[in-house]
């Protein structure tokens, strides 16, 4: 596996960015200064990629790049940045970078981002525009309302949690639609591409110049905009004023996690562009709330990990989808396609089972633990628990409590076997 050094002061991070690669078949190595990294450094294997913050408790990120030069090491830098009007010119056209990942947004751009740079073999397999195999009725229902929206020219927003899907939804639109022979740009945006300052009293300006470019690659066609919620107020500024005046012949499509509505809510996302761009829209469903996808998605990733390492098919056993399918999933898709992959690559013989399933469980999953600490929401964590598992057995084990424990409380709240009220 190759091998990815990490530089960050900030310990938290540095274990959300090791767990992500570490499932995506890396091996990372964390420090959490100058003088470690150096070390680290001076260990790395040919076709390794360092990861490092822009400030760090002994120097900064120029330095450590300078340094690394100086004794003649070449591995390629991705600076982890906060700001990327202006943190990430300086460093991809001083400092020596060869990309950036904004902070905020490590855990959708990582893993990709280091993908591009990293020149061993790995198990990375990235998803493209289509539609991943489904047969819940959620998704029956989004794939009649992308055709429904297809058919129309008007802007549209995916809603949905980090790695659910939202992008693929979003090429779909465009591939069903009168545009698809035109022309299509991809902007992410809390990446690279929006890199640049902005004047508000020079209309002009670098940023300015440069959204209107992608306007201007893309007249007649479409442009997506990745991550929309992570645009600043100045570039949504910039955005509203070229859609408002310009009226560019381009249909906007955008992705966003379901924070932009309390974002629109609290001034801090322009309500006006909100609506200029949320003409229709889309709510791509969290994956532990279609749990039965779980098994054709699975064997996709397995189809196409096959494929590329030609090796022989791994099939998952009932121990790995009963244990697949009663995980949280804060990572939805992308970490379901990364599990899966690691226990392709680890798996020892042609059939996967629940010991061979590594979920990382050092993440926070407030909103995902069952556990019954909080009795006003009891009832609900009860029924979340049921839907879940399938059974009250599983139920019972999901929340930590002894089935006749479950069967009390049921009867307290006037829950029914089948999980209905109690009449």
């Amino acid at each position: 596996m190759n091998k990815i050094l990490i530089v960050d002061a900030s310990a938290s991070d540095g274990r959300i960015m090791a767990g992500l690669l570490i499932r995506a078949g890396y091996n990372p190595v964390v420090t959490d200064c100058i003088e470690a990294g150096k070390v680290e450094a001076a260990k790395l294997p040919p076709g390794a990629v360092i990861v490092t913050a822009m400030r760090l408790s002994d120097g900064t990120a120029k330095e450590f790049i300078n340094w690394l030069k100086t004794e003649g090491y070449k591995f390629p830098v991705i600076a982890i940045v906060d700001n990327l009007n202006t943190d990430a010119v300086d460093v991809m056209r001083g400092g020596g970078a060869v990309d950036v990942v904004q902070r905020l947004a490590i855990d959708k751009q990582l893993t990709e981002t280091v993908g591009e740079y990293s020149k061993a073999e790995h198990i990375v397999l990235t998803l493209d525009n289509q539609l991943l195999p489904r047969k819940s009725e959620e998704w029956q229902m989004i794939e009649e309302k992308i055709k429904a929206i297809a058919a129309t020219n008007a802007n549209a927003i995916i809603f949905g949690e980090c790695g659910s899907g939202k992008e693929q939804v979003a090429h779909q639109i465009y591939l069903n639609s009168s545009r698809e022979q035109k022309p299509i740009t991809i902007v992410d945006a809390g990446g690279a591409a929006l890199v640049g300052r902005h004047n508000p009293e020079n209309e002009r300006s670098e940023i300015y110049n440069r959204i209107e470019g992608y306007f201007h690659k893309s007249a007649g066609g479409t442009i997506i905009i990745k991550n929309v919620h992570l645009l600043t107020f100045e570039k949504q500024s910039v955005l509203l004023h070229i859609l408002e005046t310009e009226h560019p012949d381009v249909r906007v499509i955008c992705t966003a996690e379901p924070e932009l509505l309390k974002m629109v809510t609290e001034k801090t996302f322009r309500p006006n562009l909100f609506f200029i761009l949320r003409q229709s829209d889309i709510a791509v469903p969290a994956l532990k709330d279609t749990t039965e996808d779980i098994p054709e998605i699975a064997d996709f990733f397995l189809k196409r990990y096959s494929a590329k390492t030609g090796k022989q098919r791994k099939h998952l056993d009932a121990s790995a989808i009963k244990a697949l399918k009663l995980y949280p999933w804060p990572g939805n898709v992308r970490e379901l396609k990364d599990i899966v992959l690691f226990a392709a690559f680890h798996a020892k013989g042609d059939i996967i089972s629940e010991a061979d399933i590594n979920f990382n469980l050092s993440e926070p999953r407030a909103d995902d633990d069952l556990s019954l600490r909080n009795p006003q929401r009891e009832r609900e964590k009860i029924l979340e628990a049921y839907r879940r598992g399938g059974s009250w057995s599983e139920a019972a084990k999901l929340l930590g409590i002894t089935e006749k424990t479950l069967f009390n409380l049921r009867n307290k709240y006037g829950i029914e076997r089948n999980g209905e009220n109690q009449p």
